[in-house]
């Protein structure tokens, strides 16, 4: 019986991108290990795919992997433009051009570390949560628990509601048909990103909203919005949430501020400074909220 081959040095690529990955980077819990970098479980869990499907991958096992497979799996193991085309090539894939970037610059990576006292999080131009630091876990839970597309805010909102973080009843139309306006723009930007047309394609497929706010949302960049969340330990925030372009790069952070002096900014430094958010569990981990 003839086996099917994946592309040479594929399943190579991909153990050696594994195992030299920062844990520390990727949103994983940091548990004892033997060996460093990400384990298989982990690496399908980031990339939306199988465990068994990850193993035949790196087996040789599996036909060649789609273009959207391959660009989950080179954003899931941080890979940089040179060695996203590398594994590109690998399965047997033109290398993408004109792709989103998914690798967040390391001046962006200690600035959301040092913004601890409020929540940060950065994410790709087409709104795939990168990064977040310890005060968005103590907002929103733990982010790391979300699997494949639930760490998209536009996936997520089109298919499945939060109650716990919520903008203005009057304002929700606005901001629904200003993150839907915002992909509309980066797919104008990135017309060839595997990923990001594949997400599309998924949204129109599964979300009768998205396809009625897609086509009458005009294509905008979204600015952010006051938000308010509720949590369990703390009662109910207001915050202003706004977004900042990164200089030089089409990713972007998403900054949770309170207005200086109120019971919103004590309530936040109280979850921050105590870690109530993750010593009581916190709220049940939400969406990667914009």
């Amino acid at each position: 019986m003839t086996r099917t081959v994946g592309a040479p040095g594929l399943g190579t690529l991909l153990r050696g991108f594994r195992n030299r990955c920062d844990v520390e980077f990727t949103g994983v819990v940091a548990t004892a290990r033997r060996t460093p970098g990400l384990r298989r479980e982990e690496l399908a869990l980031l990339a939306g795919v199988s465990v068994d499907y990850l193993v035949q991958l790196e087996q040789g096992r599996a036909a060649r992997p789609s273009a959207p497979v391959v660009a989950a799996l080179s954003r899931a193991l941080r890979l940089d433009e040179d060695d996203s085309a590398l594994l590109h090539r690998a399965a047997g894939l033109a290398p993408a051009t004109g792709s989103v970037t998914r690798v967040v610059p390391d001046g962006v990576e200690r600035m959301v570390a040092r913004m601890w006292q409020w929540p940060v999080a950065v994410y790709s131009a087409d709104w795939w949560l990168l990064r977040w630091n310890h005060a968005w876990t103590a907002l929103l839970g733990d982010s790391a628990a979300l699997r494949g597309r639930a760490r998209n805010v536009v996936w997520y909102e089109m298919t499945q509601r939060n109650p716990c973080v919520w903008v203005d009843p009057g304002e929700d139309d606005t901001f629904r048909d200003a993150i839907v306006g915002d992909l509309r723009v980066a797919l104008l930007e990135h017309p060839d990103d595997a990923e990001l047309t594949d997400l599309v394609s998924a949204l129109h497929a599964s979300s009768p909203e998205f396809v009625e706010r897609w086509t009458a949302a005009r294509p905008a960049r979204y600015r952010g919005m006051r938000k308010h969340v509720d949590h369990p330990d703390v009662g109910t925030l207001a915050l202003d949430g706004d977004v900042l372009q990164v200089p030089g790069c089409d990713v972007r952070l998403v900054v949770y501020s309170p207005a200086p002096g109120t019971q919103d900014a004590e309530r936040l430094a109280r979850l921050i400074d105590h870690g109530a958010g993750v010593e009581s569990g916190g709220p049940r981990p939400q969406q990667p909220t914009s």
